[in-house]
């Protein structure tokens, strides 16, 4: 990968407005999409990747200012990963996640925890991955003295070997309590496997990891205090929040396979022989097909916007969030969850009959965005994210607050 030098981005202005980091993002979007398709056949971890997010300085975008960190809120956040996404779904995933995980201190942790979290992350430029698929409970916590003992395996660790830092989370043994902790990724008995080998998101670096014998202090157990956890009504956003990040790496996935599609089009797209036309860009169902994915791609854009906007507020006011205003959240997250997967899917698919045979060889990598699409909106069925909505529409019902809604 050809990445500029970290001295480069240094001699830039650094990014004051929310405006500015977008235009960052999109400086390094630019760097990325010059070997997209060959990184993407090729598979390999994203080491420079990573470093490129971080010299850039993406990676302090939630941080605080005060150290060091772009002091932007998600509404920033949510644009910078889809202008990744539009280069590179995997690396704009890879940075969506590491916001969450960056910001789960603050949905979870107490404020002496978050404040110590944010602090370091952004002075050192931590990049985070994840441990966290809700779907295995085979990790259980054991306490051993003043320590906290991980032990188990997840099938998924987004992040893994390119991440400085790591969120784990378990079980504690003997109960139904769930226990978050941040420990280094190079901690002993933290074991990465390379065993990712999906047909998308191919750099998001989401294999196996083993758990063996861990250990954190009870300390860095989020949001516990003398061992027992405080619950809010706060710490139940991770799930929309995350589903948000979902819906704006699928829509930047999606422009940029329009983008990519329009500029092949444009260029070397030949008319149909049959048709009348000398040139593809007149053709009249190809400007239709483009009209037509266009308009549905603003559309959900603008509602992925507004739900961010609603989103925004409440991260703003933690302790003012309660069961209702989680739950209308949540209902709407679910709904542009919903339409974003159905136009995502539509545009990656749709780019081909648009851009012609020739555009299906390996060289050109269009598949590429449909793949990471189709990968990753397997995550949870889409019909639940529509029963959401439905329930709600119907009988005021608010989804119940688990790992998926």
């Amino acid at each position: 990968m050809s990445t500029t030098t970290p001295t480069d981005w240094n001699l830039r202005p650094a990014p004051r407005t929310a405006e500015e980091w977008i235009a960052r993002a999109g400086a390094v979007a630019a760097v990325l999409a010059t070997d997209a398709a060959a990184r993407d056949r090729a598979g390999a971890a994203p080491h420079a990747e990573v470093r490129l997010l971080k010299d850039s300085g993406l990676v302090t975008l939630l941080g605080p200012a005060e150290h060091g960190g772009g002091g932007q809120n998600w509404i920033t956040a949510y644009h910078v990963v889809r202008e990744i996404a539009k280069a590179d779904g995997s690396i704009g995933q890879l940075l969506g996640y590491h916001y969450l995980w960056n910001w789960a201190a603050r949905l979870v942790g107490t404020r002496e925890q978050w404040e110590h979290v944010e602090a370091e992350a952004a002075r050192n430029r931590w990049f985070f991955g994840g441990a966290v698929n809700p779907r295995d409970k085979d990790v259980v916590v054991t306490e051993d003295g003043d320590d906290l003992v991980f032990t188990g395996r997840k099938t998924f660790s987004t992040g893994s070997r390119v991440s400085d830092v790591t969120v784990l989370e378990g079980v504690l043994d003997g109960t139904d309590r769930h226990v978050f902790a941040i420990v280094p990724s190079d901690s002993e008995g933290l074991t990465f496997h390379d065993d990712w080998d999906n047909i998308g998101q191919r750099l998001t670096e989401s294999g196996s990891v083993t758990l063996d014998g861990v250990r954190t202090p009870w300390s860095s157990a989020a949001g516990y205090v003398d061992r027992e956890f405080r619950p809010r009504v706060y710490n139940t956003l991770n799930v929309p929040t995350i589903q948000l990040v979902f819906v704006n790496f699928y829509l930047g996935i999606a422009a940029g396979a329009l983008e990519t599609a329009a500029a092949y089009t444009r260029t070397r797209t030949r008319p149909w022989l049959h048709g009348g036309h000398d040139r593809a860009v007149d053709e009249p169902y190809v400007v239709d097909t483009y009209g037509d994915l266009t308009a549905k791609l603003w559309a959900v854009e603008a509602l992925a916007d507004a739900v961010a906007v609603e989103g925004q507020h409440l991260h703003d006011d933690p302790d003012a969030v309660t069961e209702q205003t989680r739950g209308d959240f949540e209902v709407r997250v679910a709904a542009v969850k919903a339409r974003a997967t159905d136009v995502a899917l539509e545009v990656t698919s749709r780019i081909f009959e648009v851009t012609g045979a020739r555009s299906t060889t390996t060289a050109e990598g269009l598949d590429r965005f449909w793949r990471n699409i189709r990968t990753h909106t397997l995550h949870d069925p889409v019909a639940y994210k529509r029963r959401e909505v439905g329930r709600w529409v119907l009988e005021g019902e608010l989804p119940e607050p688990t790992w998926y809604s």
